[in-house]
C-alpha cells in the first residue's frame, strides 16, 4: 500500500470516527468566502490540525477545517479554507481532502476561489462559472503512482466542470437575477502575483481569470469520478490591467463585499447538484 493511500486511510478513519457522516456534496471555500457556513444546520467542525496526515493551512482567510452539516436536507462537507501548492506541499498532498471527500461519499464538488480578472469584460465583484481550466502551475496532482482504487491511470478530463451542471446553474442564476459570467480559469503557482507580461500571455491563450488554486482539486475530483461545479469570484483585476498594486487584503475585502450574491449562487449550485 502506498504512503499516500495510508495517509488518506488514516485521515478518513479519524474523520469518520468523529462524525460518521456520508455527505453527498462537498464545497471548497476560497479566500474570504466563508460566509456560506452560516447557512448550514447541525454543524460539526474538525480542524485540519486534528486530522492525521493532513497538511496545515498558512494563509490569511483560510481557517483550515472540515465543517459537516446539512442544507435543505442535504448532507454537506465544507472545506473552510484550502491548502495551496505554493505553501510548499505537493499537489498530491494538498488534494488529500478531495480524496477524503470521495471516501466519505461525496458525488459533487463545488469549488470556489478568489481570482484575478483577465478578460476585460469582467469587473471586480463579478462571479464567473468555470467552463474549463489551463494548468500553468508546473505540476499535476496525478503524477506518481496511480491510486487505482480511486480512478484510472489516464483519466478523461474533457468535461471536468460538468457541462450539464453548468447549464442548469446558468439557467437558475438567470431566473434568480444573479449576474453570472462563464470562462476559463488558469492556475499560476504563486505565491507572487503574475507579471503584466504573463497576464497578456494568459489572455492570448484563452484564459479569462487567474488564481493559485482549484485546478489540482478539480483534477483529483475528475480522477475520483466526482462531478465538479467551479465558481470564481473576481476580487481584483490581474496585473497590468489597472494602474495599481495587487494586495491580498484587497482580495479579502472584495470577497466580503460580494458575499450576498456569492452565498446565493452557492446555495443555487447545491440545489442543482442535489437534483442531479
Amino acid at each position: 500500500m502506498s504512503t499516500l493511500i495510508k495517509e488518506i486511510e488514516r485521515a478518513y478513519s479519524y474523520v469518520y470516527s468523529k462524525v460518521k457522516a456520508e455527505p453527498r456534496i462537498g464545497i471548497i471555500l476560497g479566500s474570504g468566502l466563508g460566509d456560506f457556513l452560516a447557512r448550514l444546520n447541525n454543524t460539526t467542525r474538525i480542524a485540519f490540525s486534528d486530522i492525521p496526515c493532513l497538511p496545515l493551512t498558512t494563509v490569511d482567510g483560510h481557517d483550515g477545517a472540515l465543517v459537516f452539516g446539512s442544507f435543505n436536507d442535504v448532507s454537506i462537507v465544507v472545506m473552510q479554507g484550502r491548502l495551496h501548492y505554493y505553501e510548499g506541499y505537493s499537489q498530491s498532498e494538498i488534494t488529500i481532502p478531495v480524496r477524503l471527500m470521495k471516501k466519505l461519499g461525496v458525488k459533487t464538488l463545488i469549488i470556489t476561489n478568489a481570482a484575478g480578472g483577465i478578460n476585460l469584460d469582467l469587473s471586480v465583484g463579478s462571479l464567473m462559472l468555470i467552463s474549463d481550466h489551463i494548468n500553468y502551475s508546473g505540476s499535476d496532482p496525478l503524477i506518481g503512482e496511480n491510486l487505482d482504487e480511486f480512478g484510472p491511470r489516464f483519466p478523461d478530463v474533457s468535461d471536468v466542470y460538468s457541462k450539464k451542471l453548468r447549464t442548469e446553474v446558468k439557467r437558475r442564476a438567470l431566473d434568480e437575477g444573479i449576474a453570472l459570467s462563464e470562462g476559463v480559469y488558469i492556475m499560476y503557482s504563486g505565491p507572487n502575483y503574475e507579471t503584466p507580461a504573463e497576464i497578456r500571455f494568459f489572455r492570448t491563450i484563452g484564459a479569462d481569470a487567474v488564481g493559485m488554486s482549484t485546478v489540482p482539486e478539480a483534477l483529483v475530483a475528475a480522477h475520483c469520478g466526482i462531478k465538479v461545479i467551479g465558481i470564481s469570484c473576481i476580487t481584483n483585476m490581474a496585473a497590468g490591467i489597472l494602474d495599481k498594486e495587487l494586495r491580498h487584503e484587497e482580495v479579502l475585502q472584495t470577497a466580503g463585499s460580494v458575499k450576498s450574491n456569492f452565498v446565493k449562487l452557492v446555495c443555487l449550485a447545491i440545489d442543482v447538484a442535489k437534483d442531479h
